[in-house]
């Protein structure tokens, strides 16, 4: 009896938090412990000594754990090269939306803030549109392959629409086509690039990862719009968007230099009819899973509309340029790239910290409501990026790390889509808001949606006190029923 206690297929690894292992059937015990389970001390036999060599040790998984460096993921290749591309990309993507926005506003229209929001809307409203097919390619296409095809379809829209623009054609409704094409194409992109980051450097660095692909995104967020207000004022919008097509050419070839034989590759699932109905389905049987989605919604949709609040706020109430326009986006990126860097310090994040981040936002916003003057406005906006991407990056890694990762392409797509999906229907809000309210009141929406996500991560936690469950369950292999 004790022989089979000790051999691999009828060890007992318990968890803490299986209650919501044994709710779900993706979490049964056929399944073997992913690499990030770990044994209860607390209910393992104590008269049962494993030897060392026979104790359970997963693949990418010993002294790494421990490992606390910031930049741990760096260590990695393939992860360095990328970290180059996609900074040198985002950079870029952030030039362009700052000149699209500010195209829009002061060009296009008469500083219509409902015109942003509509445009802000045909970029984001495909990642809702097509889940059904963007899951199920991240799930079961080759990554980088795809990734190579999404990234040269949205360098060629940028080169269209800076064409368009630099030769003096532009009209509005052009625009709102070029944001509905990047807005589709940005719907596979997104949990493409979500996903590929477990394939660069495996699941013992991947909230490690996370963290620093974060701080890089959001280091583009500080130098991007600011470059954008300086190349706007001296060259117009038009060129910013050639300017970031160019940008594309990094990421590509940071695709192109992978070395293909030390990609951490997953297993994939079958292909087969439904993969979208047990993605919902895995989702429904997680209550921590839809918690957190939840609050992804309410941030998402009612919280991260910034284009609008910053714009508006920049031009009708501080009654700036695009200069002003540019630094107060930057300013907010501060926040987040602080935020961002805190995050790859954690080993592991926690639901406390969804509670806190998410109060911490709509408090924050509701100060730059108040704002009296533009320093303070971007000194809230500091305190707004960090309690934002704390909140957003705490998550992602949340989801990711409990997720199986079969699921993890289609749980990351229903994330993005969520995320993302719902700003078509806060940003025409919060823009009809800013035009009849004031921008002020515009704000005022961010700070509620603050707080409500805050109520429900604290429900979250309350449930989890209840049922003695931790932040990112396990998968749990269970003791065969001859097991003693």
């Amino acid at each position: 009896m004790v022989q089979r206690w000790l051999t691999p297929s009828r060890r007992h690894d318990t968890f803490e938090g299986e209650h919501f292992a044994r709710a779900s059937p993706f979490h049964s015990g056929h399944r073997r412990p992913t690499p990030f389970a770990h044994a209860d001390t607390n209910t393992a036999a104590p008269s049962l000594k494993v030897p060392r060599d026979r104790r359970f040790r997963p693949p990418n998984v010993g002294r790494d754990m421990s490992d606390t460096r910031l930049f741990r993921s760096l260590r990695f290749y393939n992860y360095r090269v990328w970290a180059i591309g996609a900074l040198i990309s985002n950079i870029g993507t952030w030039m362009q939306r700052v000149a699209q926005d500010w195209l829009v506003l002061t060009v296009l229209t008469a500083h219509d803030a409902s015109a942003v929001g509509i445009t802000i809307a045909l970029q984001f409203g495909p990642q809702l549109l097509l889940l059904p097919l963007t899951g199920y390619a991240a799930d079961h296409f080759d990554r980088r392959r795809l990734i190579l095809v999404t990234q040269a379809l949205l360098g060629l829209l940028a080169l269209g629409l800076g064409l368009v623009t630099v030769t003096g054609a532009v009209t509005l409704w052009q625009v709102y086509a070029f944001a509905l094409g990047l807005g589709c194409v940005t719907a596979f992109d997104a949990p493409l690039r979500q996903t590929f980051v477990n394939d660069l450097v495996g699941e013992a660095y991947l909230a490690n990862a996370v963290a620093l692909n974060s701080t890089s995104f959001n280091a583009a967020r500080m130098i991007g719009p600011a470059v954008a207000g300086l190349l706007i004022a001296a060259v117009g919008s038009g060129w910013v968007f050639l300017i970031n097509a160019a940008s594309f050419a990094a990421v590509l070839g940071s695709l192109c230099l992978l070395r293909h034989d030390e990609l951490h590759s997953t297993a994939r699932p079958r292909h087969h009819v439904g993969g979208l109905t047990e993605g919902f389905r895995y989702v429904w049987q997680r209550p921590d899973l839809k918690a957190t989605l939840l609050m992804l919604f309410v941030i998402g949709t009612f919280g991260l509309n910034f284009a609008v609040y910053i714009s508006t706020m920049s031009v009708r109430v501080f009654h700036g340029e695009a200069g002003q326009y540019g630094l107060l986006s930057s300013c907010l990126a501060v926040g987040s790239v602080t935020g961002a860097l805190l995050a790859a310090k954690r080993e592991r994040p926690r639901t406390r910290l969804l509670c806190l981040s998410t109060l911490g936002f709509g408090v924050f916003c509701g100060l730059a409501a108040l704002a009296p003057n533009p320093y303070v406005f971007a000194v809230a906006l500091m305190l707004t990026g960090l309690a934002a991407l704390t909140f957003m990056t705490a998550s992602s890694a949340l989801i990711q790390l409990s997720t199986e990762p079969t699921m993890r392409g289609r749980v990351m797509a229903l994330r993005m889509a969520i995320t993302m999906g719902g700003t078509p229907l806060g940003a025409p809000i919060v823009g009809w808001l800013a035009d009849h309210a004031g921008p002020r009141w515009a704000m005022s929406v961010g700070t509620t949606a603050g707080l409500v996500a805050a109520l429900i991560a604290a429900g979250l936690l309350m449930r989890e006190g209840r049922h003695r469950t931790y932040t990112v369950p396990r998968a749990r292999h269970a003791p065969s029923r001859h097991t003693p």
